[in-house]
């Protein structure tokens, strides 16, 4: 295997994903759209691995033996634990089930950011301006992405409540967050100590992870389809970031078509919702408290959910079998 092998691996499976997107786009063909996607996820896979035991593919040396054998325990529980949760999960717990997966996605963003800056060498050799710039950007996106989809998925849970959590001053409180996770930003970037960037790089992740259940948190019950959309863009974004900390083409690519195809689908759910896509982004901005009226007409069973005659129609097409009470 050359060098120039995995990159050609690399764009069939970009290729197989965005067949997967476009079969997803349609419940007809979801079935193909999502076996062309586990295809070019195994054929990344794959290459990515055997390329690290190939000399001249670009790894600075062969992997250890404990090294392959951490590798192999990280590869076979991942595919235990996934081969359960599709077998166990029932299709009303799907977002749930897509909540929880960004948060693993948000959590690999972080780890490998904080990992990178405290690995052996990074102290000596900092990667340079714009490198610093990734490591804190996807850092920063990654834990958004990992607290909030923890709160999206509690709340669809259950264990949480489905009304969001409209604090006084709340719009101020998260945009003291941002400022102060920007100019954690620019100290990490710009500093020459390595112990002075580990520390805001830290407090930063701290920063987005409050920040992101905040956001998420101040967003009713009802709107959560439309946050695990907008989670899905955010864990992709991350992902691309990663992609460039690893210099990995196909890590880029992917989080790329993740990230723009969750952010179309948002604006679309937004429209159809009656929804502003910047109250959702933003954690309810905009919104008020809901009034005693409003609960009156909500009734006490909880929150109400609105479908329209097509939502129904598209359901029923794609179900397999439904029960009428």
């Amino acid at each position: 295997m050359t060098a120039t092998l995995p990159n050609v691996a690399y764009i069939v499976a970009s290729f197989l994903f965005i067949l997967s997107l476009r079969g997803l786009s349609q419940p007809a063909s979801s079935r193909r759209g999502n076996a062309l996607g586990s295809v070019g996820m195994l054929l990344a896979i794959v290459v990515t691995v055997l390329a690290l035991y190939v000399p001249g593919s670009g790894a600075p040396a062969l992997p250890s033996p404990g090294t392959t054998g951490l590798l192999v325990g990280a590869i076979a529980l991942g595919c235990v634990i996934g081969a359960i949760l599709a077998a166990r999960v029932a299709m009303t717990q799907m977002p749930e089930l897509v909540a929880i997966l960004h948060s693993f996605v948000g959590a690999a963003a972080v780890l490998v950011g904080i990992v990178g800056k405290m690995g052996p060498g990074a102290a000596l050799d900092s990667g340079g301006t714009v490198h610093e710039l990734e490591v804190a950007i996807g850092v920063f996106v990654g834990a958004v992405t990992f607290s909030g989809s923890i709160v999206a998925f509690l709340k669809l849970r259950g264990s949480l409540s489905g009304k969001p959590l409209l604090l006084p001053g709340r719009h101020l409180f998260n945009l003291a967050l941002a400022a102060g996770s920007v100019v954690l930003i620019a100290i990490q970037v710009t500093t020459v100590a390595h112990a002075t960037g580990i520390a805001c790089l830290l407090g930063l992740t701290a920063i987005a992870l409050v920040l992101g259940a905040h956001l998420v948190a101040a967003i009713g019950g009802g709107d959560m389809p439309v946050v695990i959309s907008i989670l899905s863009s955010y864990s992709g974004w991350a992902a691309a970031v990663a992609g460039f900390m690893l210099s990995n083409d196909l890590l880029i690519i992917t989080g790329a078509l993740v990230g723009s195809s969750g952010a179309i689908l948002s604006y679309i759910m937004c429209v159809a919702m009656n929804r502003s896509i910047v109250s959702v982004v933003f954690g309810g901005f905009g919104a008020e408290a809901p009034s005693a009226r409003t609960a009156v007409q909500a009734g006490a069973g909880g929150a109400v959910h609105e479908a329209s005659v097509e939502d129904v129609a598209l359901l029923l097409t794609s179900s397999i079998s439904f029960t009428i009470s």
